[in-house]
């Protein structure tokens, strides 16, 4: 598996996901599912959001503009999402840990992020990993700002876990999210709250 080639993540919400509250002003972010790649305290955090993918960017046409010849029909099968309004035209492919090479990042044993075009090339070969998702683009925070965001009640954090991870529900991933903190979206409020 090349375990030992993948860098890997640290933070506390790392590997976790981040699910927009329901009084959510940014519309960027409305009802998102962001899956956290990274997080620190000191140096900020960087997520994919997953439940919000491009109906006019397709997989395809990605391959094709850096010249990789599709050689499976899995290529059909991966939707490109919308991953954040930072660097829209940069690349991202979350995937199963069953693939790992050099520059891709354990975020943890079962999920990994890669960046490279090597992991496109696989993809198109049919020998990538066996669950997957392309971002353009992520969500990133600088230093302290997420945590004053979820704070004033913008975010609440979920386990995450491959199945909702890599579901190609989208229109339910934010519902689903939710009740696995045991509580339904009409339940929440988006005003926050403090003792």
């Amino acid at each position: 598996m090349g375990s030992s080639r993948a860098k890997s993540a640290s933070g506390y919400l790392t590997g976790q996901l981040l699910v927009a509250m329901p009084g959510m002003t940014d519309e960027r972010f409305e009802k998102a599912v962001i899956y956290m790649c990274v997080h620190s305290l000191d140096e900020g955090a960087m997520g994919l959001i997953v439940n919000k993918p491009l109906p006019d960017v397709r997989f395809g046409d990605i391959l094709n503009n850096l010249n990789i010849k599709p050689m499976s029909n899995s290529c059909t099968r991966v939707q490109v999402h919308r991953g954040g309004p930072v660097q829209t035209q940069l690349g991202f492919i979350l995937h199963s840990g069953d693939y790992q090479r050099d520059g891709t990042l354990a975020v943890t044993s079962e999920i990994c992020l890669s960046t490279t075009t090597e992991i496109l090339k696989a993809i198109a070969e049919g020998t990538g990993p066996q669950k997957n998702l392309m971002a353009l683009g992520y969500a990133g925070w600088d230093s302290r700002q997420l945590d004053e965001e979820i704070k004033r009640n913008a975010w609440l954090n979920v386990p995450a876990d491959a199945e909702l991870l890599f579901s190609t529900d989208y229109e339910s991933k934010w519902d689903k999210a939710i009740a696995k903190l045991g509580i339904a979206s009409h339940q929440l409020s988006g005003i926050a709250g403090h003792a």
